[in-house]
């Protein structure tokens, strides 16, 4: 801007803004007092600057909605939920199929169809189901999301839903049923949270994710298939926003390659890894960043994760207050209203290229090394992911990582045995599996269990 007020200014390069504040170090060393190294190897430095080596990092997202997970078992439980869900607004629905025999008509009785988004993530795999769905909403204008991942139900469970090429086989007969039909917006979805929750850095998650999709397009090349990711979002505010850019700009990379048009659809919820049973309010200051940084992320859905989800059986109190999160910021904290407002940001556009460069390496290396249904069946995916999972909880028993009342600032008279109406660790179900399964483990559980024994004892 020519007659800007800063045109009045000499501009300060980043070489002058560093020298001026080791000068006020007054002999202390740069790099050791005020660089910090993440997770995934990159340097957080003290300031930004505007660099020449690379573009802005723009985005095109036109906003969010909240959508609603709904365990769809019982007809008539689902379709009230449903209608609470809507009345106190939400505004997209995402949809957990028990089984492929449930009546539709029963379940949404009543409910305004047109213009809504409906997410159906499915226990099973069958091309009638979604035959049926398709059939049913053919007439009622509403928007389709089929959540389809036959790789992410094998490196979850350990199994595929029957083999790996039947999986595939029923797969593409979906694809050829929702070839065409433009109510279905998306089909396949990579569930990129599993390997966050599981403990992977963001690195990982990006390159695991990427090489996750890469399976699917290697097998449908030629067709026009819409991908969502499942996100889960941790409370690394700045790095979070910048993964989820980094998505998108790996994404575009990819089908680039591939030279097929594909949409990516991003659906985020806050993660479980850092939620904690001890002191669970403050689960609620975690899950509100961890929004935000979905929504500055750029985010097209946003599930809400209730504060007490880890050991109270779901309930309508927790929900609301959880809901309620996302409609402050709606419409109290305006996050609906700034379209793409990370754009331009030096901080978090120098970390999406620092991020989108070390994954598209990772993910370089796991094709050199024959895919990435190669790594899973080798458990070299498995191994990275324990060792990255390792590291963090130690950073977590050395207060490095702070959990706000579990291993800092905790409450002695903080007593939960006598809460548990869900078992909040993981269980170990014995069963033979073609491979080790990639497991969900929050950071904390080890301390939390070694507490609970100390109530019990006293």
């Amino acid at each position: 801007m020519q007659n800007s007020l800063f045109s009045d200014f000499d501009e300060i390069t980043a070489k002058q803004w560093k020298q001026k504040i080791q000068y006020e170090l007054k002999g202390e060393d740069y790099n050791e007092v005020l660089i910090s190294r993440s997770a995934e190897d990159i340097n957080i430095k003290p300031f930004y600057h505007a660099t020449k080596d690379g573009d802005s990092i723009t985005t095109q997202h036109q906003g969010w909605n909240i959508a609603e997970k709904i365990y769809v078992k019982n007809e008539g439980a689902s379709n009230t939920s449903i209608r609470k869900a809507l009345e106190n607004g939400s505004d997209s629905l995402y949809l957990i199929m028990a089984s492929q025999d449930v009546d539709l008509k029963a379940v949404f009785d009543q409910i305004p169809l047109q213009g809504l988004q409906l997410e159906f993530q499915c226990e099973f795999l069958s091309a009638d189901f979604v035959d049926k769905v398709i059939l049913f909403f053919s007439d009622k204008q509403a928007k389709l999301h089929f959540h389809l991942d036959i790789i992410g139900q094998f490196a979850r469970e350990g199994n595929w839903f029957q083999n790996q090429e039947k999986d595939f086989e029923q797969l593409s007969q979906i694809q050829n049923k929702i070839q065409g039909h433009k109510n279905v917006e998306s089909s396949i979805a990579i569930d990129a949270g599993l390997y966050q929750n599981a403990g992977a850095n963001m690195v990982q998650q990006l390159a695991y994710a990427l090489a996750h999709a890469n399976e699917y397009l290697n097998y449908f090349q030629g067709s026009t298939i819409n991908f969502c990711i499942l996100n889960s979002v941790s409370g690394h505010y700045f790095f979070e926003i910048a993964k989820q850019r980094a998505f998108r700009v790996l994404w575009e990379n990819l089908v680039e390659a591939y030279q097929m048009p594909s949409k990516l659809f991003i659906h985020s919820t806050p993660s479980k890894r850092n939620k904690t049973l001890y002191d669970y309010n403050v689960n609620m200051l975690r899950t509100t960043t961890e929004y935000m940084s979905a929504i500055l992320g750029g985010s097209d859905r946003i599930s809400f994760l209730p504060y007490d989800a880890i050991y109270h059986k779901d309930n309508e109190f927790s929900r609301r207050i959880a809901r309620n999160q996302l409609l402050i910021l709606r419409h109290e904290s305006y996050f609906d209203t700034a379209k793409n407002p990370a754009d331009g940001t030096y901080y978090i556009e120098e970390v999406c290229r620092e991020l989108c460069d070390k994954a598209l390496k990772l993910f370089k290396q796991i094709e050199k090394s024959g895919g990435f249904l190669t790594q899973l069946k080798s458990h070299q995916i498995q191994k990275k992911i324990k060792e990255s999972a390792a590291k963090e909880v130690a950073k977590f028993e050395e207060k490095q990582l702070v959990l706000v009342g579990t291993n800092t600032f905790e409450n002695p008279q903080d007593q939960m045995s006598e809460n548990l109406e869900l078992y909040p660790f993981v269980k170990i179900n014995a069963r033979k599996t073609l491979i080790e399964p990639i497991i969900e483990r929050r950071l904390s559980e080890q301390h939390e269990k070694q507490r609970l024994k100390t109530e019990n004892h006293e």
